[in-house]
């Protein structure tokens, strides 16, 4: 009991409690304090933390089961093969021909530079060696970055793929397809991401670049860094400047937006972009990019090797490898194809073609100016295109342009070529007769420039450099006309493009190499290749197989072999044909006859008569076989006419056929391709000569070995071969093939013009090389002309061949064969008997040993061989 002031008192009892323990007791009389509410927020957040981790490894784990399965496996990198490009080149090394899906050349990482891998890390990827293949954050700061441009009305994006997502990309690509591997869903980005991922468990950050520094696309037909510093700056890769390579990394995200070659502009800007953010990462100095950031931006066109070069050849060549391995190894395999063509030849050749074309066009006459525009405001807009395409430079001499002409007088015409005043003379047209196939050119020639072009006239012009360069025609010119040119303007010709068209073969006969081959005057304006394709018929170029056949007593001569000094009457003959109700009466080009002839004058004056009845004596049958014998494929004509060449032939064919002529008789299949490779440097197909300067000393051996199991089939005898060659021989020495002396080296050949003179052919050889051409029109609008024989139309374009393709290499005389049994002797050239000593008529023969003649001539004759010489 206690007090408590003056109050009543208060007793104070305590109730007996249940004993607790001692602990318990304490606990009960320290009270916690409240908790606050950061604690409890951050409690909540580590629980929401733990759910949402373990909901992402749900998540995760669900898509890599429900995306993940299917997708393709992650390439090893020594056994990654992408679709690359196949080559083509010439056997001495020259780039022929491309072909390609896409244009891709695989380089090793080592090869590539370091400033260039720098820079596609600065632009594309600043975290790529600390992320496991997805940037989340980067993803993430994209997307934002996206959400916030569409809010506010722009379609800016930015883009969140890591160099490895890109990677995945173009695996997926390549094994799904462009649509499938690109479309803009959830799907796409998640497997993607798994593919991401598994490339970097299974690769190296480098292994990683390399994959993607030889599959990203970098437009202008570039895939990889190779094959885009190749078509742009037209270098390799490790010779790239750092301006190049900052070009190079800036254009992954926009290939045609930012191409230096369309939008020069745009690519300078990406190019800074690029430059600031490796001066930003520490990848360049400041003087590095200052110097790399004045850099012009100057990028080279890609480069149409196909078409630029050879396209006539390597279109065959394309159709070989189609046909043997199919289009998709051509395309994307890899192949490295050595072709058996000789750049310098096959050079010769398309100028030998295109200039003997030019010459024979101009000889056809004029087929008038391309417009004609009557308006003065027609005029004007013409000018005006003009001057926007040849700019404001002075006219190159050599140069075609279109110009119209504004004046003409009878000495020439003034001619605008764009904005430039030129002057069109007289000397430069004299050859514009019209056209007329039964008028001698030399006797045509136009004496007043009115009558080629009037005012307001389009024609196309060449620029020369002096009065002497207005024609490259010896007969049109005209030294006193020089005089009437005015001084001061540019001096023009007139052309026109060809009409008619050309093909030219040329075989190495030893090397069973095609070392050059043209098939027209244009590929681009039509792909026709009348070489392989064209069948036209031979003419007189068809005479040496119908001599030969007789030479080895073939058909239904049974072995009665006809020799050099055969007897035959040149005489007017008729043949009837009950079965078809014709009668033929075949003529000479001369149009008269002479009486007994040897075969031997018979071929190399070309004479029609005895070469028919010699087809007659072999048979039709038996020609036949040995057209086909010798590699003619087309079927001949079962007539008489077949021995004037009616039937057509293919030029490589033939050419073939005369490369056997010239290999005495033994028949060789001809090679177009010498070397094939595969993209491991594996051997394919190979046909190398023993002897190619241009090949390797294993190819060499490898190719000079299995030459040893092919030696070809003789076709002939040795001495038929030999005595066939003598007879051709004697072509080019003295008869229709004369021009040909011109070369300065031994030849033998035929040349070949058929009626009206559609076709005209000039096919013969040396001892290391054969060539063929053949002159006419397409669809035969008209003849060539009354004098436009093979000599004359065609060989011009074999000698300006041959004069290029054997420049520096002797050619030896044709001597027989090692075992040939032969003998020579002393001919009268009148009778076909032994000469008596001191003979003016009497000319050396070869005969095989047992068909010589054994009656020599008892009176001296003589012949004028002159007489004879005529198509």
């Amino acid at each position: 009991m206690s007090k408590h002031g003056d109050g009543p008192e208060i007793e104070i009892t305590e109730e007996p409690a249940e004993p607790l323990p001692e602990g318990q007791a304490r606990l009960q009389l320290q009270k916690r304090p409240p908790r606050k509410w950061w604690v409890k927020l951050l409690l909540a957040g580590l629980f929401l933390v733990f759910l949402g981790g373990a909901g992402a490894v749900g998540a995760v784990a669900w898509a890599l089961k429900t995306y993940g399965d299917g997708l393709p496996s992650v390439p090893k990198v020594d056994e990654y093969f992408p679709p690359i490009l196949s080559e083509l080149y010439t056997d001495d090394q020259v780039l022929a021909a491309e072909f390609y899906n896409e244009r891709r050349k695989v380089v090793p990482y080592e090869r590539i530079p370091k400033r260039l891998v720098q820079a596609f890390i600065a632009s594309e990827d600043s975290s790529f060696f600390d992320h496991f293949g997805v940037d989340v954050l980067g993803t993430a700061r994209a997307a934002w970055y996206t959400a916030r441009k569409k809010l506010s009305g722009s379609s800016s994006t930015q883009g969140g793929s890591t160099l490895t997502q890109q990677t995945a990309k173009a695996i997926l690509i390549s094994r799904e397809g462009y649509k499938s591997a690109t479309e803009k869903t959830l799907k796409r980005k998640i497997r993607e991401a798994i593919l991401a991922w598994r490339l970097e468990q299974a690769l190296t950050k480098e292994e990683i670049l390399y994959l993607y520094l030889n599959n990203v696309y970098l437009g202008h037909h570039s895939y990889g860094v190779q094959s885009a510093a190749e078509n742009y700056f037209r270098k390799d890769v490790k010779d790239l400047s750092l301006a190049e390579m900052a070009l190079i990394a800036g254009l992954p995200q926009a290939p045609s937006r930012y191409s230096p070659f369309v939008r020069p502009e745009a690519a300078k800007k990406r190019r800074a972009y690029v430059l600031r953010r490796m001066l930003e990462e520490g990848m360049v100095t400041r003087a590095e990019y200052d110097e790399a950031l004045r850099a012009e931006v100057k990028a080279f066109p890609v480069e149409d090797v196909f078409h630029g070069f050879a396209p006539y050849f390597a279109e065959e060549v394309r159709k070989h490898l189609v046909e043997r391995y199919g289009n998709p190894t051509l395309l994307d395999k890899g192949l490295k194809v050595f072709t058996t063509m000789d750049s310098e030849k096959q050079r010769a050749a398309q100028d030998a073609v295109m200039h003997g074309l030019l010459q024979l066009d101009k000889r056809q006459g004029f087929r008038g100016p391309v417009l004609q525009l009557a308006a003065d405001a027609e005029r004007e807009a013409f000018l005006k295109k003009a001057h926007a395409a040849v700019g404001e430079e002075p006219l190159q001499p050599g140069a075609v342009y279109a110009a119209l002409v504004t004046a003409v007088d009878a000495q020439g015409a003034k001619v605008a070529v764009g904005r430039k005043k030129a002057y069109l003379p007289l000397l430069g047209m004299r050859w514009a007769r019209k056209i007329n196939p039964e008028a001698y050119y030399p006797s045509s020639l136009v004496n007043d420039a009115r009558k080629v072009v009037a005012a307001g006239d389009v024609v196309m012009v060449r620029a020369v450099a002096e009065p002497k360069g207005l024609t490259d025609d010896r007969e049109s010119w005209d030294g006193k006309l020089e005089k009437s040119l005015p001084e001061g303007l540019p001096l023009l010709r007139l052309e026109q493009e060809p009409e008619p068209q050309s093909a030219l073969v040329s075989i190495d006969p030893h090397r069973q190499y095609l070392v050059a081959m043209v098939g027209g005057y244009d590929f681009d304006a039509n792909e026709f290749n009348r070489a392989f394709q064209a069948c036209r018929q031979p003419g007189s170029s068809f005479k040496p197989f119908v001599y030969s056949a007789a030479l080895e007593g073939w058909g239904k001569l049974e072995g009665e072999r006809r020799t050099e000094a055969t007897v035959i009457v040149d005489s007017p003959i008729v043949f009837d044909d009950p079965e078809n109700q014709v009668r033929w009466k075949p003529g000479n080009y001369s149009e008269d006859f002479v009486g007994d002839v040897l075969l031997r004058t018979a071929l190399v004056n070309s004479m029609n008569i005895p070469a028919v009845k010699t087809f007659n004596e072999v048979g039709t049958a038996g020609m036949a076989e040995w057209a086909k014998r010798l590699g003619l494929s087309t079927p001949l004509n079962p007539d008489l006419s077949a021995a004037l060449g009616s039937s057509c032939v293919y030029p490589f064919e033939l050419t073939g056929a005369y490369a056997t002529f010239a290999r005495m008789g033994v028949k060789r299949p001809t090679w177009f391709v010498r070397k094939i490779e595969d993209r491991l440097g594996r051997r394919v197909e190979d046909h190398t000569a023993y002897d190619d300067p241009w090949a390797s000393l294993q190819d060499r051996v490898g190719g000079g070995y299995a030459r040893l199991f092919q030696p070809g089939a003789r076709v002939m005898s040795p001495e038929t071969g030999f005595i066939t060659v003598d007879l051709l021989r004697g072509v080019v020495q003295a008869g229709t093939g004369a021009p040909a002396l011109k070369l300065g080296k031994p030849a033998a050949g035929k040349t070949g013009t058929t009626n009206d003179a559609f076709d005209a052919w000039f096919a013969a050889f040396t001892k290391d090389l054969v060539a063929v051409t053949w002159v006419g029109y397409d669809l035969n609008p008209h003849p060539l002309g009354k004098y436009e024989t093979g000599g004359r139309a065609a060989l011009p374009i074999w000698l300006a061949y041959m004069q290029r393709a054997l420049e520096g290499r002797p050619q030896g005389e044709f001597k027989p064969p090692p075992g040939a049994d032969l003998i020579m002797k002393k001919i009268d050239t009148k009778t076909g008997k032994l000469a008596s000593d001191g003979s003016k008529g009497a000319s050396l023969m070869w005969f095989k040993k047992g068909t010589e003649p054994e009656e020599q001539q008892a009176e001296k004759g003589t012949v004028d061989s002159n007489q004879f010489m005529m198509e």
